[in-house]
């Protein structure tokens, strides 16, 4: 789905979930609220199919904050067991 496809979905669903939770239906009001949650996701979006390669708009996902890299090991002792 594009952008703006996403922005009308969520609009009409947030003003769907206000009308369920006037009328007091909070089973609906909060199914609505997980649909909504679903569309927002993550902030990154997969690409749709043949979307991706250069140029693409959509941002590339980053490691967490506070994430290093792990140290690489010693390739003359990685794998190497205690002599007995």
């Amino acid at each position: 789905m594009s952008s703006q496809t996403i922005a009308r979905k969520l609009e009409s669903l947030r003003a769907q979930m206000a009308q369920a939770a006037l009328a007091e239906d909070f089973e609906t009001a909060a199914r609505l609220r997980d649909a909504i949650a679903a569309l927002e996701g993550p902030e990154v979006r997969q690409p749709p199919p043949g979307a991706m390669g250069l140029g693409t708009h959509l941002p590339v996902a980053g490691p967490p904050k506070g994430w290093k890299k792990p140290r690489k090991p010693d390739p003359l002792t990685s794998g190497k067991g205690r002599r007995g």
